[in-house]
């Protein structure tokens, strides 16, 4: 086959051509540092790569959520941990009202201490999280979770229930916040009777909790907050002076009965009746509804018996008892709440652990694929150099030779 020099020419011209191609290749490859410049270089490598990219990136996003969560839960824990030290000074100021021995000037100073103690209460149940948001405001981050009113003297919580949920996970959310509603305003106010009345040869009539702890129960479990009728309850005296306590004129079971005698009391599930005058004669009292509060208005109370209404002995002991009763309320869902945010942060810190442990997996995996081997991409650079080389002089000698260096 007769050859022309122009095919001759074109041919190593190719050979040289592909030759640097396949070195620009190799010499590509170590600069950007992966072994995979088009998807063409290696389709089921890209593809594999595109999916772990996009699995680093989701949890890059979820570990970005974390540090949020993370910030948000230890501000919350510490400003509720401040708001429960607080209330453990106010709890001891409480018990010291209670003592006899002070002056009406003693309990003033005790009272401007719980006053002061308020206020910085209610600062830190408007605490702001990271981002200037309310903690404790629910869905209303922007509104101040408390607010006073100066009309009613009255501490309100200003916010919602709503609880916002972070995705740490593709399969895990938590809690980023707890309401003000949950952990500050479901306190029980001290439960109660209305006062009593008397009928029949009764001249008066009192009622007393002498067990608050044994009342409560008794009132848990008879209030009845459907059928109020339920809730009224009369100590019935006849004319042999037998009485016997009933529930909307029904006997109790078992009956609760015995001998009466004037102004004798009568204990009862924690109270004291005590009913005077001839007989027969009845004494009526019902349970009131029981009330929510929270700790804010509770020192409202106590401050106001002792600086404005001047209270002392019995009566002073009595806001006192309820004061104390609502303080444990609140309290125990301060220490709730606290714990729920302990179990949320052991949560989150393990989702982060596997989150980080996978990280590591994936980069791992993605660099076998995509990165390049620098002692195998030099070797192949330094061949492709050598095979370009050697095109190059091949070249040279080929389109150098001529018929007539064959002539004499």
């Amino acid at each position: 086959m007769r050859i022309s020099f122009n095919y001759k020419y074109q041919l190593n011209l190719n050979s040289i051509l592909n030759a640097q191609e396949r070195l620009q290749t190799a010499s590509n490859k170590l600069e950007k540092q992966t072994r995979i410049l088009t998807p063409a270089d290696d389709p089921a490598g890209s593809a594999r790569v595109v999916a772990i990219d996009q699995q680093i990136n989701q949890l890059d996003q979820y570990q970005k959520n974390s540090v949020l969560l993370k910030n948000g839960l230890d501000i919350e824990e510490q400003t509720l941990s401040n708001i429960r030290g607080s209330m453990d000074q106010a709890r001891t100021l409480v018990l010291q009202l209670g003592n006899g021995a002070y002056s009406q000037s003693d309990r003033s100073a005790v009272a401007t201490q719980l006053k002061n103690i308020q206020e910085h209460m209610f600062d830190l149940m408007n605490q702001r999280d990271s981002s200037g948001n309310y903690l404790f405001s629910g869905y209303q981050e922007s509104q101040q979770s408390y607010v006073y009113n100066a009309v009613t003297g009255s501490y309100d919580f200003a916010g919602d229930e709503g609880q916002k949920f972070i995705q740490v996970s593709q399969s895990v959310t938590i809690a980023g916040n707890d309401s003000g509603k949950t952990v500050f305003e479901n306190v029980d106010r001290t439960y109660k009777t209305t006062s009593p009345t008397f009928s029949g040869g009764g001249t008066a009539a009192s009622i007393t909790v002498n067990d608050q702890s044994k009342f409560d129960v008794f009132f848990k479990s008879n209030y009845d907050a459907v059928t109020a009728a339920n809730n009224n309850f009369s100590l019935e005296v006849d004319a042999a002076n037998n009485y016997e306590i009933k529930k909307n004129g029904a006997s109790l079971s078992p009956a609760v009965t015995g001998t009466y005698s004037s102004g004798s009391p009568i204990n009862f599930n924690g109270l004291t009746l005590n009913l005077s005058g001839g007989v027969p004669s009845q004494m009526d009292f019902s349970l009131q509804p029981p009330e929510k509060t929270n700790v804010l208005n509770s020192f409202n109370r106590i401050i106001d018996a002792v600086i404005n209404q001047m209270l002392s002995g019995s009566a002073l002991g009595a806001v006192v008892g309820e004061t104390l009763h609502e303080i444990d309320g609140a309290s125990f869902y301060v220490d709730e709440a606290m714990s729920a945010i302990g179990g949320r942060q052991n949560v989150l810190e393990n989702i982060s652990q596997s989150i980080d442990d996978l990280q590591i997996a994936n980069k791992s995996y993605r660099a076998d694929i995509y990165e390049i081997d620098y002692a195998e991409a030099i070797t192949e650079l330094t061949k492709q150099e050598t095979a370009l080389q050697a095109v190059q002089q091949t070249f040279n000698r080929v389109t150098g030779t001529s018929l007539f260096d064959y002539i004499n």
